[in-house]
């Protein structure tokens, strides 16, 4: 065990507006332990803050440490993030979530730096810093979960933009004449290939009378249905839902040739609760709709592959992300 007053350690977290994961690195970038909470937004903004610092606290616990061992604290929080102030602009799926000072907040309750980024950047920065090595001097990271988000690192580090929001990849316009997306437009990435989008189109054709397995194994309302329903529905032969995963992973595959056309990243990591469930069933779609879609000559050097850190995205890159900030 390090002494106490070594700060050897630092804190990854990643807020969700359904869960909170803090996770302790080491140097080696190791995850020590992680824990895990509810995040209950409709308690109010107060109380999350609240309890993100209690899962800080509690895996800091459980790894049998003292807070003066941690010496940063990288926090991934969904939405519009000012890293620089620290502060969330606007978190669209927490109530009450605007220009809200989380980085000054925090600090108050743990006394430890707090680093904040948009999830999605944090997600990226991790798969960059423990899956790629830090290698390659370009990457592009697309996450397909419920929504679908990106980070965007170019010269080894993550690009902002001038307003800080770059890499909002899920609102690429993919079909002018497509279903609403949650932000108001109509067609974008994220209304054609998330999880919500695919659920929401299997629950339509099934209201119009269209047959899937899935009924048979959930029910006629589909009410806890999961990715990996899809999964299993596709693996026992069903055609239909087959088909809205192939719809799903030509969309990625089209917003992935669409990226490399743009920014020609070395590296186009595929992430996020839906590829990682249906990895099998869609990367070879995408990688052959992107080899379609894309400009002559513009996939040459570049690699498209999906991530296996799964939910340890966000925490690892909160970690790198404390990491790099934190001062010795």
């Amino acid at each position: 065990m390090a002494e106490a007053n070594i700060k050897d350690y630092v804190v990854g977290v990643d807020l969700g507006g359904t869960k909170i994961l803090a996770g302790i690195f080491n140097n080696s970038l190791e995850c020590v332990t992680a824990a895990k909470l509810s995040t209950k937004p409709q308690r109010g903004v107060a109380k999350v803050i609240e309890r993100i610092a209690r899962c800080v606290q509690d895996a800091v616990d459980e790894a049998d440490l003292s807070l003066k061992q941690v010496s940063a604290i990288g926090i991934g929080a969904p939405g519009s993030v000012n890293s620089a102030e620290g502060t969330v602009i606007f978190a669209p799926n927490m109530e009450g979530w605007k220009d809200i000072p989380l980085k000054k907040e925090l600090e108050k309750l743990l006394g430890i730096p707090v680093f904040v980024e948009n999830d999605c950047n944090i997600g990226a920065l991790g798969v960059y810093a423990a899956e790629l090595k830090s290698k390659p001097s370009s990457m592009v990271g697309i996450f397909v979960g419920t929504g679908i988000g990106g980070g965007i690192i170019i010269n080894g580090e993550l690009y902002g933009g001038a307003g800080h929001t770059a890499g909002e990849i899920g609102h690429m316009v993919l079909d002018i004449n497509g279903p609403k997306c949650g932000c108001g437009n109509k067609g974008c990435f994220e209304a054609l290939a998330s999880r919500t989008a695919m659920f929401q189109q299997i629950k339509n054709a099934v209201k119009a009378g269209q047959k899937t397995i899935l009924t048979e194994m959930l029910g006629p309302d589909l009410t806890d249905l999961r990715s990996g329903d899809l999964r299993k529905a596709i693996r026992k032969g069903d055609k239909f839902v087959d088909k809205v995963v192939e719809e799903a992973a030509e969309y990625i595959g089209i917003a992935t040739a669409n990226i490399i056309n743009i920014l020609n990243p070395e590296v186009v990591v595929l992430g996020g609760g839906v590829m990682e469930a249906l990895q099998d069933e869609m990367m070879s779609v995408i990688v052959e709709t992107a080899r379609d879609y894309a400009m002559a000559g513009s996939m040459r050097g570049v690699e498209i592959v999906a991530s296996d850190l799964g939910d340890n995205a966000g925490i690892t890159g909160g970690a790198v992300l404390a990491r790099r900030n934190a001062k010795p």
